[in-house]
Formats: structure tokens, C-alpha cells, sequence
């Protein structure tokens, strides 16, 4: 009895130390992945937005050696008389306007700041986009309709087989994929656990095999299509993301603070939602793209892309909001009039027309509701109107 009680203890022992052991090995994945599952959650999700490097593996993007490019002060803006209500109701962290390239109103709320690097989520998108955008010029990829396979072979024998360049920049690939952000079995939450354990990318897209229809024919919001996008560019360049992202874009819009993308576990970058970026670099680039990618006397993207790309070219269906090449086109919009929008309140909204730029960054957890998003758009239409007198 006293050797198979010594042997239990001794069994039990070895239990535990093995546990501690694992625990300490795997205590970054451990970590990362508690993050996830408390990354939205009410009493956390504002500090959590200001502080993504603190969980997830990242690397930052240099800024460059150059100075910072202007943002003027200008006079300050009468907002809405509803603004207060919506940013109160939509929990929004931060608000930017520019009128003609001037800061016309800046605002924090809930303790934020404005050095905090917000996540991006999908507005990082559009910052792709536009980084595809100068490759295409450069002559680094040449048609649209390419297959996708023939820069990340990787692919073939999976969903993205057959489908080009074109249809994952519209989110028409017709791959299956479940974008549900509150079923924790949703593919998009499982790409999550993929990048907080440090797991690979590329294998978990290459991974999927199902599609609803042919590439092409339906558009259908496809958060994978945009890393297969990043697949492209390194297949097509030989280079990280990152880096590219850091020469081409970056360094030439001379930003306050270097931002950073949060990556895999083998350093690819999460290009479908991982930029973290200040409130004000962000109108930066804004601006940018509202002048046509021209920037302090020099082009950086190219006029013809920005055109193409926020023009609704996607096989959206009849009065739905349009979609161009990573970029959200309102109903009801005029020409020159897009945004970049991510989860939980994020937006890069861009009416050319009228010169305005409108940066919000939030932790909306509504905001997924019926009519937010159709909220948001009318309350970005006023401010536009405001700054007309």
C-alpha cells in the first residue's frame, strides 16, 4: 500500500512538474491566446486597442530619417449638434478632421491619447491597397488577372486555385470563409487563435479548401482574400510587407512615430488588420490618397490606382454599399467620395469633392448592430456639411 501510495505522490509530482514545465515553454503562446479571448471584452477593449504590441507578436516599421510632414492647425470646427450623442453611444477613442490638408478639430476620449498607436483592423486594407497599388506601377506585377498561384504557389489544389489578383482585391474570390467575430469557432476567430499561437499564415490559407461560388461571380467580405493579397506582393517582390510598406508608403509621408504591424509567427505581417498607427498619421495618409497620392510635392501612389480602387468595382449586389479594390464606397455616394472601415468603429473617411479627411478610431462592441455603420456614414455626411458653414 505504502509503494503504490509512493509511487501515486511520486506519479502526481512528476504530473505537475511536467504542467510547470509546458507552462513556462509555451508561456508567450499562453499569454498571447489569453489575450485573444479577453481582447474585446468591455472593462479591457479601449486599453487593449492603445497596446497591441503588449500581446501579440509584432515588428515595427521604421518611419524614417526624414522630418515630420506638416499637419496645420486651423480654426475649430462647430460639430454637429448630435456629435457628442455618437460619440458617446459609439464609443469612439479619438476624432480627426481635416478641411483642405488643416486640422480643423482633434479630439480624445476615454483616456487615450494622441501618441497611442490605434489598431488599424481593416483599414489596414486600404494602406495595402495602396502599397499594391505602387507595385503594379512599378511594373512589379503586371495584370490584375493573374492567378493568384502564379506569385504564392502555395495555393494551388486550394480555394484561391483559379481565382486572380483582381477577385481577391474585390473580395470576390468565392472562397468560404466565415467572418461571425462573435462565434469563437467562426473561421476569422480561428485565424485569430492561429496568429496568437504563433502559428503560420500562409498554411492557414492555403489550408482552405471550399468555395460558395465561382471567383468572380459574388462579392462577399472575405477578410483572408487581403492576406492572400500580402501573399502576392512577397511572391511578386521577394520582400516582407513591412519592408515594402516602410519604403514605399511610409518613410515619404513623414509620420510622427514609426508604426508597427503585428505578425505570425514566422514575422509574415497580419496585412488584413495588424497596422497600428497614430490618429494623426493616419489623416496623413488620408490626405494622401485625397490628393491623389501626391504628398508634400511628391506622387507616391499612383492617381490612375486611387481611381480605379475606390471606384465600386466589385460584384456587389444592386443598392448594397460598393466596394473597389480594398476600399468602402457608400450608398449614396458622389464621386470621390470612399472610406477604409474597420472592425469596432475604425474609419479613414474621404470625401474629395469637399477636401474633408475624417479619422475615428473606436472600440464600438455595437457595432455590429443594425444601422451603426449606416449611422456612422450619416454623421461623417454632416461633419462634411459643417465644414461648409
Amino acid at each position: 500500500m505504502r509503494k503504490i501510495l509512493k509511487w501515486t505522490l511520486r506519479a502526481g509530482l512528476a504530473l505537475i512538474i511536467a504542467a510547470l514545465v509546458v507552462g513556462f515553454w509555451k508561456r508567450e503562446e499562453i499569454t498571447r491566446l489569453l489575450a485573444v479571448n479577453s481582447l474585446f471584452d468591455a472593462d479591457r477593449i479601449v486599453s487593449n486597442f492603445s497596446n497591441m504590441e503588449s500581446a501579440f507578436l509584432h515588428q515595427v516599421i521604421p518611419r524614417g530619417d526624414g522630418p515630420i510632414s506638416p499637419l496645420p492647425q486651423g480654426s475649430s470646427l462647430s460639430m454637429p449638434p448630435s456629435y457628442a450623442d455618437w460619440v458617446t453611444d459609439r464609443t469612439v477613442t479619438s476624432t480627426l478632421v481635416l478641411h483642405d490638408g488643416v486640422i480643423v478639430h482633434e479630439a480624445y476620449y476615454h483616456d487615450t491619447q494622441p501618441d497611442d498607436l490605434r489598431i488599424s483592423w481593416s483599414v489596414a486594407k486600404s494602406y495595402l491597397s495602396a502599397l499594391f497599388g505602387i507595385l503594379v506601377e512599378e511594373g512589379a506585377i503586371t495584370s490584375l488577372d493573374t492567378p493568384v498561384t502564379d506569385y504564392a504557389p502555395m495555393l494551388a489544389g486550394g480555394a484561391y486555385d483559379g481565382a486572380s489578383i483582381r477577385n481577391v482585391l474585390q473580395m470576390s474570390s468565392g472562397v468560404t470563409f466565415d467572418e461571425d467575430y462573435l462565434d469563437k469557432n467562426s473561421d476569422i476567430n480561428r485565424m485569430g487563435r492561429v496568429l496568437a499561437l504563433g502559428g503560420k499564415m500562409d498554411e492557414f490559407a492555403a489550408g482552405l479548401t471550399d468555395r460558395f461560388t465561382a471567383p468572380g461571380e459574388e462579392w462577399k467580405y472575405t477578410s483572408i482574400d487581403t492576406h492572400v493579397v500580402g501573399m502576392v506582393i512577397r511572391g511578386a517582390t521577394g520582400r516582407s510587407v513591412p519592408d515594402l510598406m516602410g519604403e514605399k508608403l511610409i518613410a515619404p509621408l513623414g509620420l510622427e512615430q514609426s508604426p508597427l504591424y503585428l505578425t505570425d509567427g514566422v514575422g509574415v505581417a497580419f496585412v488584413l488588420g495588424g497596422l497600428n498607427i497614430t490618429t494623426r498619421d493616419y489623416a496623413r495618409f488620408g490626405q494622401m490618397i485625397l490628393q491623389n497620392g501626391q504628398w508634400q510635392g511628391q506622387q507616391i501612389v499612383p492617381a490612375d490606382w486611387i481611381e480605379a480602387s475606390t471606384r465600386p468595382s466589385a460584384p456587389t449586389a444592386s443598392g448594397n454599399i460598393g466596394y473597389g479594390y480594398q476600399w468602402w464606397i457608400p450608398v449614396g455616394a458622389g464621386i470621390g467620395q470612399f472610406m477604409g472601415r474597420g472592425i469596432y468603429g475604425q474609419y479613414i473617411y474621404i470625401d474629395q469633392q469637399a477636401g474633408v479627411v475624417i479619422v475615428t478610431t473606436g472600440a464600438d462592441r455595437k457595432f455590429r448592430e443594425p444601422g451603426v455603420s449606416e449611422a456612422n456614414i450619416e454623421m461623417f455626411r454632416r461633419i462634411v456639411a459643417a465644414t461648409k458653414g
